[in-house]
């Protein structure tokens, strides 16, 4: 480009961003409610609804009030619904067992939305053993505290099969364990589960904005996760622990979290052959919806913001706790 083309007069770029007609014509990035999955929480032993304070406007359900949140994003254009389990804090266990029961209450919710929705709305489970364990590691526990990441793949196997046979579309593992899509995969297709999708937490970093949900799920974890989760400070590693899960036989791939790891999204986007997707964590809705109800941002210009920033990066869908107040507004 030279200094004379620079210089016409007649060039003037913001003439395309005049008015909002116009700028609706000629968006690069657009974000669809299909493209969204809303992750929800159901919990044993509760009568109704109870709201997170941690995340305002997001609650705990039962599993009959998460029917009708599923029958929502049916009725809004929502793509898919994420589904998190939180069992009775006496009924955990070392292992995570109520994981895989089939009458557990994660499996239960799978049931419940299902029968609501049919095929009408994708039906994710999040399948690791935090929510389930003792300990809240996403694992099972050596005698000297160490997460054995040999000995949990087995049950990530076991969980993943009871949520097929309970109705979900999609299982996502999401605890990083080494080999974890290897052995879910052939465990699915060895019980005829051939068509039932693995959404692989491939680059999830042991970051400070989970904290909100691990209010949501009660999880009991005391210490970190640092040793399995990646290093925040990391972008290639984001791209390799990709590739093994492709490798492995992943049917999508996903990054975590979504806003503070643009660069990991784009270079896992500009690789994977397969849908890319990205999850906008809990710490980052707080944040956002602290600093609103306070006054300090216009809130729905920064909903919005957040999404196309994400989609802009390379993301083809999005798990977002404001996917269905996006897309009622949207419609």
């Amino acid at each position: 480009m030279t200094d004379d083309f620079l210089l016409k007069p007649t060039i003037r770029p913001r003439r395309l961003r005049a008015f909002p007609a116009m700028r609706n014509l000629i968006a690069e990035t657009r974000v669809s409610p299909s493209q969204l999955m809303l992750p929800a929480f159901v919990r044993d032993g509760i009568e109704e609804a109870v709201e997170i304070p941690s995340l305002p406007g997001v609650f705990q359900h039962t599993v009959e009030s998460i029917r009708e949140l599923a029958a929502e994003c049916v009725q809004a254009g929502v793509g898919g619904i994420m589904l998190f389990g939180i069992p009775n804090t006496a009924d955990k266990d070392a292992q995570g067992s109520p994981a895989w029961d089939p009458n557990g209450i994660l499996n239960r919710g799978i049931r419940a939305v299902r029968e609501e929705v049919g095929n009408d709305l994708v039906v994710g489970a999040d399948t690791c053993l935090d929510e389930f364990t003792s300990h809240g590691h996403c694992g099972v526990v050596t005698a000297d505290g160490q997460v054995d990441n040999d000995a949990t793949l087995p049950l990530y196997a076991k969980m993943a099969l009871s949520q097929a046979r309970a109705g979900a579309h999609m299982v996502a593992p999401s605890g990083m364990m080494d080999g974890q899509i290897a052995v879910i995969r052939a465990a699915l297709d060895d019980a005829g589960f051939t068509d039932t999708v693995i959404l692989a937490y491939s680059a999830k970093y042991a970051s400070a904005f989970f904290g909100p949900f691990r209010d949501a799920v009660a999880c009991s974890l005391e210490g970190d996760r640092r040793s399995y989760q990646q290093d925040p400070r990391n972008r290639r590693e984001g791209v390799f622990e990709t590739q093994l899960d492709l490798t492995e036989g992943a049917d999508m791939v996903m990054v975590k979290p979504a806003g503070y790891y643009l660069d990991v999204l784009a270079d896992v986007a500009e690789m994977s052959p397969v849908p890319v997707a990205a999850y906008q964590v809990s710490g980052e809705y707080a944040m956002l919806e602290a600093a609103a109800a306070n006054g300090w941002i216009d809130r729905e210009r920064a909903i919005d913001e957040s999404l196309h920033a994400i989609v802009r990066a390379g993301a083809d869908m999005v798990l977002t706790y404001w996917a269905l107040e996006y897309a009622q507004r949207d419609n």
